[in-house]
């Protein structure tokens, strides 16, 4: 987490905004710049900048600690712990360690300097790899987690993705330096959020000759101005007009992954309604949840066409039943 960028001015929102206003500005600007459907030239990067703002601020917990690490480096503080090793700028982009409990344990705020110091024992004095206080001793390298975002369209095919990480080495002297690896990541087809990814002795180093950890990623689907992910499925809303609703209809609809397809609106559909389609998700299906837009009577022959609905269907009211749900309601 990078506390020198600001995610609030990225998303155009104060940093006392609440989180319904960060999810809404995170929204208008997904629609603007989504590569899939944006016209602007920086558009790719815009997206990524913003999908790293709200990964960040549309987590409670992830965000307070944005904050304390902004602060401190507004203070003038060091990203560093004490007198120890302090870790170059960029050392945690793109990625969110978690302590070696496993994904279980859920993210704490990482303590970077405790990070360096287990390659020697909670023992050390001064700066780790310095000082006669250090003990050396062998010890297989712990297991690392850390957390990858992908986009939806990614996670859908699976293939190879090139990712760099910042590491920790040690020198000669045993001292720890740090390094960027490039690795390639094969991510496996339809990969659902909380899945992990292990790269076999990519953690923490050995000591004393002992083999290096692994490094468990797990996956997050990064947010899609479209589709929600749930589970194995995803999920869209889909509007249609009133007509379509009643009559029922067939209406084009965008598919996960590229092209469109036809979807049939029986008649009589109500609001809330869930279309499936079958095999279109994360190893699940793709519903669609109809919604029912209104066109506006901004012209004279749409007033008169919505008066001469009116009078046709006069006899209907979708209130009548208002009063009794609210009389059981007193009484339960």
């Amino acid at each position: 987490m990078d506390a020198s960028k600001n995610h609030y001015d990225t998303l155009g929102v104060a940093p006392d905004a609440t989180a319904d206003q960060i999810r809404k500005a995170y929204r208008r600007l997904a629609r603007k710049y989504h590569p899939d459907v944006s016209k602007e030239a920086d558009a790719q990067t815009r997206m990524r900048e913003i999908n790293e703002a709200h990964e960040v601020l549309g987590d409670p917990a992830r965000r307070a600690e944005y904050d304390a690490m902004a602060e401190r480096l507004r203070r003038g503080a060091t990203m560093g712990h004490g007198e120890g090793f302090a870790p170059p700028p960029g050392w945690e982009d793109g990625f969110s360690f978690f302590r070696s409990g496993g994904p279980g344990a859920g993210a704490e705020a990482p303590d970077l300097g405790a990070f360096f110091s287990d390659l020697f024992g909670a023992g050390a004095a001064g700066p780790v790899g310095g000082g006669a206080g250090r003990r050396a001793r062998a010890a297989t390298g712990e297991d690392r987690h850390a957390a990858i975002e992908v986009p939806l369209e990614f996670a859908l095919a699976g293939g190879e993705r090139e990712i760099q990480l910042q590491a920790v080495e040690l020198d000669a002297g045993g001292r720890p330096r740090p390094v960027t690896r490039t690795l390639q990541v094969r991510v496996p087809r339809g990969v659902r959020p909380g899945q992990q990814i292990r790269l076999a002795g990519q953690g923490m180093p050995g000591i004393g000759g002992e083999p290096a950890g692994d490094l468990y990623l797990e996956v997050r689907i990064a947010p899609h101005p479209l589709y929600r992910v749930e589970g194995r499925d995803l999920v869209m809303d889909l509007p249609v007009t009133p007509a379509e609703a009643a009559l029922g209809a067939e209406v084009e609809v965008p598919l996960p992954g590229g092209g469109t397809g036809q979807v049939k609106v029986p008649a009589a559909a109500r609001a809330g309604m869930k279309l499936r389609l079958k095999g279109r998700g994360l190893g699940g299906d793709l519903y669609l949840v109809l919604s029912i837009a209104v066109a506006p009577a901004d012209s004279a022959a749409a007033r008169a066409a919505y008066e001469q609905l009116a009078r046709a269907t006069a006899g209907f009211d979708p209130r009548r039943d208002l009063g009794a749900r609210s009389r059981t309601a007193s009484t339960a």
